[in-house]
This record gives C-alpha cells, structure tokens and sequence, in this order.
C-alpha cells in the first residue's frame, strides 16, 4: 500500500538562495545523481515564483503589512515536501497525478486559515525518480491586535506549527482531506520513514542539492576605488569570518563531546566485559563450593542454597 507523505522543513533568510535554484532549477550542475536534466522540461509550476524568494517575502511583507519582527535566526519560509512512492504515480497516470498535487495545494492554502497569497511557490518535480511537489509558503498567523482589537498578519513559524503533534495533526489533516478527495493511499508514518527510503528522501528533500548548490556560491572581488564600499565589503567580510570561526569553534566542540562519549561507551564496555567474567568466576566457584560441602558433609545441595539464600537475604533487609 502507498503512503499520503507530507514533510515540512523551515527556513532562515540565508537558506533561502539554494531553496530557490534547486525547486527553479537555476543551476547547471547537481549533486544530485537522480536528477535527469534532459526531463527538466516537463517540470511544471502550480504556483510560478518569477523572482527570488527573499525579494517575494519582502514583497509581501509591504503588500500586506506583515507583522513580525525578522531576524538571522527567524525561520521567514517553510517548504512542504508533498509525495507518494513510484509505484502509486505510474498506477494512477499523468492527469490523476497532476489532480493530486492540486489537491495537495488546495490543502495547503486552506490549512490554518493561510491564505493563498502567503504561498510564494509551488513547484511539481517530475525529473527525478519519484515525482514530488515542492510548496514554499510564508508562516502567516492571523491575529487579533488587543491594542486596535483589529486582525494583524504575522509572520510566526513557531506560532504556525505551535504544539508538540503540530505535525502530526498535519498528517492527520493531509490524509483525511486527501483520501477524501479520491486518492486510496494509507496515512504516512510520524515516527519515521520507513515507507520511503533514505535516499529517495534525501533527493526529494534537497538535501545534497543545497549543500553543492551554496558551495558554489563564489565571493566576487570589487573593481572600484570608491572607500567607503571597500570598508563596507571589508566590514561584512570580517562578519562573515567571525561567524564561521564561531560555527567551526561549536563543531569543535561537539566533536570531542561525540569523541569523550565513543570513549566512555568503550570503557563502559570493557568494564562490563570485566564484569561478566568475574561474574561467570563467581558463579564458578559459588558452584565448586556447594559441591564440596555435598561431598564433605552428605548434605542435600538443594537444601543448603535455601539456607545460604535465605542468610544473605537477612543482610538486604
């Protein structure tokens, strides 16, 4: 049986530029050995994005006075990864396919109230192994303001996914609403993935294509004698290097944290050999000891672990 799948994933500004050339397919070369550029054509958009995601966010940030205050580390967009398996899509043809990811979308667009609008791209994959849908919307929570007793848009992703089952409820949701609309597909797994290999998941989900893609990213040396843009540059290029040093100091740190945790398992495990076999030594010679009394003073071997048992008893309480 086929599974309704849908994973969402969140992110921050920075993020946004390699989300935007893997779904679009801006670049030339891809990590990704699945991906057949030559079937590329046939990728279609729901939703087209004719800019950057970051210039439609800001967009509609102005366009409808969205609240919220934007950080580094504020997650600005979420990505739906919405799918089945292989054989689900070739079962059910190219039109019932295409009817799925739009009903997929209406989901989305009617999930918690978001609005269709806050959905800045909708793009169907159909140049890799299993066809998918990548759905990049803005966290929008419609709030009444205590102040004006008016309703407020705001960008909130923790608000919008608010609560441990979050995700689950969306499950849950997205398989009603799914099989409600005539697809005959089993409801997709919380816990894990088993339903669809790690492989395919990481195609699906970006994962290799965004790490290549922003290794590509190419810093650009400035012509120009214009000071105030060299210090400028300057400035953002010594930020810059400040941040990876802190980013490099943590994965320092969480490498001889793993690496004193692999030690203690080892000395755990060695002392739990130890263990074992002063154990078995024990028992060896707890053993020898009851067949020497039997032998010594005819008494019944049975008889005497009850006494000893009962007398070391007496010592625990």
């Amino acid at each position: 049986m086929s599974y309704a799948i849908i994973r969402n994933a969140n992110y921050k500004k920075d993020n946004l530029a390699g989300l935007y050339k893997h779904n679009e397919r801006k670049n030339t070369n891809y990590s990704n050995k699945d991906i057949d550029k030559n079937r590329s054509s046939k990728n279609y958009s729901i939703k087209q994005c004719n800019t950057t995601y970051s210039n439609a966010i800001k967009k509609l940030q102005e366009e409808n006075n969205l609240q919220g205050r934007i950080i580094k580390t504020t997650n600005v967009a979420c990505e739906l990864i919405i799918t089945s398996d292989k054989e689900f899509f070739k079962e059910i043809g190219e039109e019932e396919t295409k009817r799925y990811f739009r009903t997929a979308y209406n989901f989305v667009a009617n999930y918690k109230n978001l609005g269709e609008k806050y959905i800045i791209s909708a793009k169907v994959h159909l140049d890799e192994s299993v066809p998918h849908l990548h759905l990049v919307f803005v966290p929008v929570v419609h709030k009444l303001d205590k102040t004006t007793n008016k309703q407020i848009d705001k960008i909130a992703c923790s608000e919008y996914w608010k609560g441990k089952d979050s995700y689950r409820e969306l499950q849950d949701k997205f398989y009603k609403y799914i099989t409600d609309n005539g697809f005959n597909l089993e409801r997709g797994k919380t816990s894990n993935s088993k339903h669809l290999d790690i492989e395919t998941l990481k195609q699906v989900t970006n994962y290799d294509n965004i790490k290549y893609e922003l290794e590509q990213e190419q810093v650009e040396p400035v012509d120009t004698k214009d000071t105030s843009l060299i210090l400028s540059q300057n400035k953002e290029l010594v930020e810059y290097t400040n941040k990876l040093k802190t980013q490099l100091a943590k994965s320092y740190t969480a490498i001889q944290r793993v690496e004193k945790l692999q030690q203690e398992n080892i000395n755990l495990k060695l002392a739990n050999e130890e263990l074992k076999k002063e154990n078995k030594h024990l028992k060896n010679y707890i053993e020898k000891t009851f067949e020497v009394v039997k032998n010594l003073f005819s008494f019944p071997i049975d008889r005497f672990k009850r006494l000893v048992d009962n007398f070391t008893k007496s010592f625990e309480k």
